[in-house]
């Protein structure tokens, strides 16, 4: 069957979803919902650089609640409880890269509600967290035996994230090292990723108290630094870490951590991305130990990264590629733990169907 699609929100993830929904040979783009007044009545295609598709992005939400959809891809930079609660109750199923990877049980009472009176689902995924963080580590930990240790860390160079406005504001470079520390941005990120530790932790059952910590560090320009956001004078924060940790006793045994750094020059401390760069790393450590490192998921130039972000992209190809299982979910939170294997499709030129 053909599953009827919605897009909330057109910023990067948002520009990726459609682009993966008109790929996919069973879903359907029927409407989207845009913040901007300058982008609303202009048809979809319009706004995301290609030829026109005969869908025209709105900023009225009850215009988009009315139309005949079975899914959303809720993608705004920040999630709205009650925007998202509203489209479960019009009945309509929602996949979201920002929040609800792992809501607890006291958690999400409004969204369980709203799925509950809707008859529909939702699933929070992402990339990190989100993917890397708890999905990729609970599958290798399938070939191995005793696990001691989980490990899912990013390092990234922030310069390739076409977001000034968020890396400023939000991620804090170019702030003091005090205004950063101080910023929200920690507890902004610790509602997923701490959340992502916890599902690692309940599927493998490590025997923690619940309790996942936080620890942030940041380091400076020791000299001024060129950026997307503009000069960044010493003193300045250019980098950002973050770590949340679960222990059994004193032992750490689940870690999720990023590196985010403007550049790996002239940073005080000496910050680097090391010898392998930009990358993703999952880490199981037990009988076997593995370690798998992604590469492809950060672009390979800061220039080409503006343009167009990998990381950004799978992101959003997740939530696309989990439409049709989120679709036929029975009503309610689904998580990584309770939705079958999510997998791509084949190119449109390749797939089942295609013309000689």
């Amino acid at each position: 069957m053909t599953y009827r699609v919605i897009q909330w929100a057109t910023g990067g993830v948002g520009r990726a979803a459609i682009e993966g929904v008109l790929r996919h040979p069973d879903l359907e783009l029927v409407g989207c919902w845009v913040h901007s007044e300058e982008k609303s009545g202009h048809d979809v295609g319009e706004l995301v650089g290609i030829e026109p598709i005969g869908v025209r992005a709105t900023t009225s939400m009850d215009e988009v609640l009315a139309l005949d959809a079975d899914c959303v891809v809720y993608a705004p930079l920040l999630p709205v409880e009650d925007e998202v609660a509203a489209i479960l109750r019009s009945g309509k199923n929602v996949v979201t890269p920002v929040g609800w990877v792992y809501p607890a049980d006291d958690q999400a009472r409004a969204i369980r509600d709203a799925c509950a009176a809707g008859r529909t689902t939702l699933h929070g995924s992402g990339i990190h967290p989100g993917g890397i963080t708890e999905w990729f580590p609970l599958c290798v930990s399938g070939v191995v035996s005793a696990a001691t240790y989980v490990r899912a860390e990013e390092f990234s160079d922030i310069r390739t994230y076409g977001a000034p406005d968020v890396v400023r504001h939000i991620m804090g470079f170019g702030m003091s090292p005090d205004e950063a520390l101080a910023s929200p941005l920690a507890s902004l990120l610790e509602g997923g990723f701490k959340r992502s530790v916890q599902m690692v932790v309940d599927a493998l059952g490590f025997a923690t108290d619940g309790t996942v910590t936080t620890a942030q560090e940041v380091a400076v320009a020791a000299a001024p630094i060129d950026s997307p956001i503009g000069v960044i004078e010493p003193g300045q924060v250019a980098a950002r870490r973050f770590r949340w940790d679960a222990r059994v006793g004193d032992q750490v045994v689940v870690t999720a951590a990023v590196n985010w750094l403007m550049g790996d020059e002239d940073l005080d401390p000496d910050w680097s991305l090391g010898d392998a760069g930009e990358r993703f790393e999952v880490e199981v450590r037990g009988d076997p130990s593995v370690t798998l490192t992604f590469k492809g998921l950060q672009p390979e130039t800061v220039e080409a990264g503006l343009v167009r972000n990998e990381g950004v992209v799978a992101t959003a190809m997740h939530c696309i590629n989990a439409i049709p299982l989120v679709c036929d979910a029975e009503p309610g939170i689904k998580t990584y733990l309770d939705l079958p294997v999510v997998t791509g499709r084949a190119a449109p030129s390749l797939g089942a169907g295609r013309v000689a």
